[in-house]
């Protein structure tokens, strides 16, 4: 930790922190009724965030009515308040507590995958509780991440410590280097590749049927790492306050050596892990931000 980053313009951050720490030592239905309240207060102050949310489910939710849309919208505002307690909560858990609140269906894909020692590229997406999956992942796999760097000096110490106190390795997603030779180590690594990072290194592939910028990174991944990949999906039920994880791979050949037939494969297997709980995947992020040229903003 740098003494800079106690400097009184990060005072701000440490308090955000300080609240996030209090949060995490809540005790479980407190945080996921606290945090569906938070999602309800966000989905009446979070304009912004409402106009490009309820953008993203008319443009992929067609065939449902206004009403089953503007429903659907309320309800992923719900599953991001509940996810934004459930990152802080990953931040400091204790692994071993939860072990009691998932299971995993598929567990026998990831196994057979590594049973070579070749490295295996664990693609994901960005559903509201993608930090807590991933521990609850490394409980029954031994997994390395992938993440962006945090803007915030504050939180960028804060996440990666937290990750960094639970995972072997943990990467920057500009670490290609590091990561190629961590998978040629038989390494297993959580790639999560379905966000819109501008057409540079990205193909146009079909995200329920818009064309979305889709980074060919996986592709390359797996074949200058020389890896297997492996799809992990999961989502939350808080009828039962459990967690389900679930591992499979594409029916297709995947790689398949063309890259914007890799991305459509990839953005169909993360697009039906969705369809299960639509609610609870970050539409509240600009998927659709980069159009093909002459294609007018969504948003």
């Amino acid at each position: 930790m740098s003494l800079s980053l106690l400097h009184p313009r990060h005072w701000g951050s440490w308090l955000a922190v300080f609240l996030l720490r209090i949060i995490s030592i809540l005790p479980f239905k407190v945080k996921m009724l606290a945090g569906s309240a938070f999602g309800k207060i966000g989905y009446r102050l979070l304009k912004r965030r409402r106009h490009i949310t309820t953008t993203n489910i008319a443009l992929c939710f067609p065939e449902k009515s206004a009403a089953e849309q503007a429903q659907l919208v309320k309800d992923i505002f719900v599953a991001n308040g509940i996810g934004f307690f459930e990152i802080a909560w990953a931040w400091w858990a204790n692994p071993d507590s939860l072990r009691k609140r998932f299971t995993v269906n598929g567990l026998d894909v990831l196994k057979s995958a590594t049973e070579n020692g070749q490295g295996v590229l664990l693609i994901g997406g960005h559903y509201t509780h993608l930090d807590l999956a991933g521990m609850m992942v490394n409980l029954v796999a031994d997994i390395d991440v992938v993440y962006r760097k945090n803007n915030d000096p504050v939180f960028e110490y804060v996440i990666t410590s937290g990750r960094k106190r639970v995972f072997k390795n943990v990467f920057e997603r500009s670490d290609m280097r590091a990561i190629i030779r961590t998978l040629r180590e038989g390494r297993t690594v959580w790639f999560s590749p379905d966000q819109d990072h501008g057409i540079k290194n990205s193909v146009f592939a079909p995200f329920f049927g818009i064309p979305a910028t889709t980074v060919t990174s996986a592709s390359k991944l797996m074949r200058l790492g020389k890896a297997k990949p492996v799809f992990v999906s999961h989502k939350r039920d808080l009828k039962t306050n459990q967690y389900q994880v679930t591992f499979a791979v594409p029916e297709t050949e995947f790689p398949s050596g063309d890259e914007v037939q890799d991305a459509t494969i990839i953005n169909q297997m993360i697009e039906n892990a969705i369809k299960e709980q639509p609610d609870q995947y970050m539409w509240v992020h600009r998927r659709f931000k980069t159009r093909p040229a002459g294609e007018p903003s969504v948003y």
